[in-house]
C-alpha cells in the first residue's frame, strides 16, 4: 500500500487560497494492497526472556519489520490508512509562543529534518501543521505530551493533550490546523503525539464532518498483573477488552459498530511482565514496539522499535525483557473496499478524488473563517473544545 507522508507540503493553487496540506500528494489510481512479506522465521526468545512464549503459536504473525526513521509512517493494514509518531524536544517559547532561538538552517514550511532533536513541520512561527482539508476519512490524534491547538472550517475550536485524544470525522470535507503552541518561556516544551487515519467505508465517506474529544480521564485504562507480579497497563481510547470499553467514537465511523473490532490500545510493560492478547477473529492486527529495547511475541524474540504484525486468530503472548516497554495496538476488520488516494483525500475511485479536488477549490469546505492559517488558543493553558455549535467542554 503507498504511504501518505506529512513530509512533503501539498499546495494548490485554487481561488482565493493557497493550502497547505501534512501530506504528500500522490499520482492518481488505486492504490493496492502489496503482497506481505514472508513471515519471519522462528526462533526462541532472547536469553533474558523467558521460554515460556515458546508455548504460544508463532503462525500468528504474518511479519516483523523496523519502523521506519523518524516521522516516516509506519505501515498500516486496513481498516487504517496511516499512523505516524512525532516526539519533539522543543525549547523554550517566545511571546508568539514560538521556539525562542533561532529558525536558520530550518527549511521553513517543510522542516522535518529533527534538527536539535525537534521540527517545525509545516509552520513558519508556530511549530505544526497549518490550514489544510480532508475528506473521506477519520483522523485519530493522541496528545501523550504538551498540547496541540486544533482550529477547523467549522468554526470548532480545541486545546487538547496530556493524553487527550481527538476523533475527527472529516466526511465530505473539512478543513483544520494542527499547532503545537510553546506556553513555557522558561523551560523546555516537550511534545508527543500520534496521529492515526482510519478509514470511513463508501456509505460513510461523504458525511457531515464531526468531531469528538475523549479527554485523558474518560480512556479505559486497567492494570492488570502476571502470576509473578509484574504490572501490564492498559489504555484503551477506541474498542473494548472484557467490560473495559473505550468511549463511543463519532456516530459514522467505522469504530461505531462494536462487530467491525476497531481497537487503538497502548501498553505499558515493566519490566519482566508478561500479557496475553486475546484472539479476534476476522480482524487485521498490528503492534508497534515503539518505546523499549526487548520484547518476545509468541517465541519470536523482537529487537527495538519493530512492528509485528498478527492474525486476527488466537492468542499472543507477549512478555517484555529487562527494562519497560511501550507498543501500539491497532486491530480492526479490514472495510475491503477499493482505496483511491491523493494527497489529503482518500475515496473509493480516482473519479472521486478528482471531484474532491474540484470541490475543495469551489467551495473551500465551507472556507476558513480563521484570521490567520495557523491559529493558536492564547497563552493559557487550560484544556477546552468549542463546538461548531457553540457547545464548550473541559476536562473534569
Amino acid at each position: 500500500m503507498k504511504k501518505l507522508s506529512r513530509r512533503v507540503t501539498v499546495k494548490w493553487l485554487v481561488a482565493g487560497s493557497g493550502s497547505v496540506a501534512c501530506s504528500k500528494a500522490e499520482e492518481p489510481g488505486a492504490v493496492k494492497a502489496a503482497a506481505s512479506p514472508a513471515p519471519p522465521a522462528r526462533s526462541q526468545t532472547g536469553s533474558n526472556l523467558s521460554p515460556a512464549a515458546v508455548t504460544a503459536s508463532v503462525d500468528s504473525i504474518l511479519e516483523m519489520s523496523p519502523l521506519p526513521p523518524g516521522t516516516t509512517p509506519w505501515p498500516t493494514p486496513d481498516p487504517f490508512l496511516f499512523c505516524v509518531h512525532h516526539r519533539d524536544q522543543y525549547p523554550a517559547g517566545d511571546a508568539r509562543l514560538a521556539p525562542r532561538v533561532s529558525l536558520e538552517g530550518r527549511q521553513l514550511g517543510s522542516d522535518f529534518a529533527g534538527k536539535d532533536g525537534w521540527s517545525m513541520y509545516h509552520g513558519r512561527t508556530i511549530p505544526g501543521f497549518p490550514q489544510h482539508p480532508h475528506r473521506g476519512f477519520e483522523t485519530v490524534t493522541v496528545v501523550r505530551e504538551g498540547l496541540l491547538d486544533h482550529s477547523d472550517s467549522m468554526g470548532a475550536a480545541a486545546r487538547y493533550g496530556q493524553g487527550d485524544v481527538q476523533w475527527l470525522t472529516a466526511g465530505a470535507g473539512i478543513q483544520h490546523a494542527e499547532m503545537f503552541p510553546l506556553l513555557k518561556t522558561d523551560a523546555e516544551n516537550p511534545f508527543e503525539l500520534f496521529q492515526i487515519w482510519l478509514n470511513l467505508p463508501r456509505a460513510r465517506k461523504m458525511v457531515r464532518p464531526h468531531f469528538k474529544m475523549l479527554w485523558s480521564d474518560s480512556l479505559a485504562r486497567r492494570g492488570y498483573q502476571d502470576q509473578q507480579g509484574k504490572l501490564t497497563e492498559l489504555t484503551l481510547m477506541a474498542g473494548k477488552l472484557g467490560d473495559l470499553v473505550a468511549p463511543v467514537p463519532p456516530p459514522d465511523s467505522w469504530a461505531a459498530d462494536p462487530a467491525n473490532q476497531v481497537n487503538i490500545w497502548t501498553l505499558k510493560l515493566s519490566p519482566r511482565a508478561q500479557w496475553t492478547l486475546p484472539p479476534a477473529p476476522g480482524s487485521n492486527r498490528t503492534l508497534y514496539f515503539f518505546s523499549g529495547q526487548e520484547l518476545g511475541i509468541n517465541g519470536v524474540s523482537v529487537p527495538p522499535r519493530h512492528y509485528i504484525r498478527l492474525t486476527g486468530d488466537g492468542e499472543v503472548l507477549i512478555e517484555n525483557g529487562a527494562g519497560s516497554s511501550e507498543l501500539l495496538l491497532l486491530g480492526g476488520r479490514p472495510i475491503a473496499e477499493p482505496i483511491a488516494r491523493r494527497g489529503p483525500f482518500v475515496m473509493n475511485t480516482e473519479a472521486e478524488i478528482r471531484q474532491a479536488y474540484a470541490d475543495y477549490r469551489a467551495t473551500q469546505f465551507g472556507g476558513w473563517p480563521w484570521s490567520r492559517s495557523d491559529p493558536h488558543h492564547g497563552t493559557a493553558p487550560k484544556r477546552f473544545a468549542r463546538h461548531a455549535d457553540g457547545q464548550r467542554e473541559e476536562p473534569s
